[in-house]
């Protein structure tokens, strides 16, 4: 029984996968993969459909939620693992568990009402003669990147501090009998002793960067047009599916089902990666 639970959800991610891969290979088929993925321009109402500046804009806000949140999330997990008292510890585990379970519509209300006006305000009293118009509304790369660095510090905090926990104490205990100070214990033994596991929050957190759809449409800007600038309106590969499928038919439809399939791909790539990095750290 738990055998057939288990083939269950093994058949649930092909049978996505396929029926995904099924709408929108006619697209493929009939454009090629590579120009689907290299066109330049995103026009369904004149038939002409080029991914590449989306990817370029996910990528874009992927990089910079990563520039946020890794060294965030990372540090949040040495200090609990390795500072924080027992009390402290647990309430500040709870909060970060807390920020995994706010649905995704509120942080993009929460970015909408901070973020964007911040973003808005450094762009014109700092930028304001360098950038155009559309660049000083808020609403962009820095502004996506802010909140969706929020939304993957659950992810990086949480298994960075399971792969600290999990370096042997006598790595520390060596290192301290040699007379190393604490953080220099920390530097140069217990991350990298936990560097695989790290490594394995950051390309998790990476998926779930790249996956996100309503937070993105609602501070991104949704903009199909390659970003000049971290103020640039973008628009990610999940966004551009969420904001034209509610209407696309014939082969605007099979154009935002490929995009699905190219994102699938991604994140599949990503999670293995993850596995590998996670298993190669096990066996060492």
């Amino acid at each position: 029984m738990l055998l057939l639970f288990a083939l269950a959800s093994i058949l649930v991610v092909v049978l996505v996968g396929l029926f995904v891969f099924l709408q929108g290979y006619p697209l493929l088929a009939k454009t090629g993969f590579f120009t689907f993925l290299t066109g330049l321009e995103w026009l369904p109402g004149e038939g002409i459909f080029g991914i590449l500046p989306m990817v370029i804009g996910t990528l874009a806000v992927t990089l910079g939620a990563l520039i946020i949140g890794v060294p965030l999330g990372v540090t949040t997990a040495v200090f609990l693992a390795e500072y924080a008292p027992e009390r402290i510890a647990f309430w500040t585990r709870r909060a970060v568990e807390l920020l995994a379970g706010i649905p995704s519509v509120v942080y993009g209300l929460f970015g909408m009402t901070v973020i964007v006006p911040l973003v808005r305000h450094v762009a014109l009293n700092w930028f304001g003669d360098l950038l155009s118009p559309e660049m000083r509304t808020g609403y962009g790369i820095l502004a996506a990147s802010l909140v969706l660095g929020i939304m993957i510090l659950p992810t990086i905090v949480s298994i960075s501090e399971d792969a600290l926990r999990a370096v042997p104490k006598a790595y520390k205990e060596g290192s301290y009998a040699l007379g190393v100070h604490q953080w220099q214990t920390i530097w140069h033994n217990t991350l990298p002793a936990a560097g695989t596991g790290i490594m394995s929050s950051v390309i998790l957190g990476m998926g779930r960067a790249i996956g996100e759809t309503m937070a993105i449409l609602m501070v991104a800007g949704n903009a199909p047009a390659f970003p000049t600038s971290i103020f640039s309106p973008v628009r990610t590969l999940s966004g551009n599916i969420g904001l034209e499928m509610s209407y696309a038919s014939g082969e605007h439809a099979q154009a935002l089902f490929a995009t699905g399939v190219v994102l699938f791909i991604v994140i599949m790539i990503l999670n293995g990666l993850a596995l590998l990095i996670a298993r190669k750290g096990a066996n060492a």
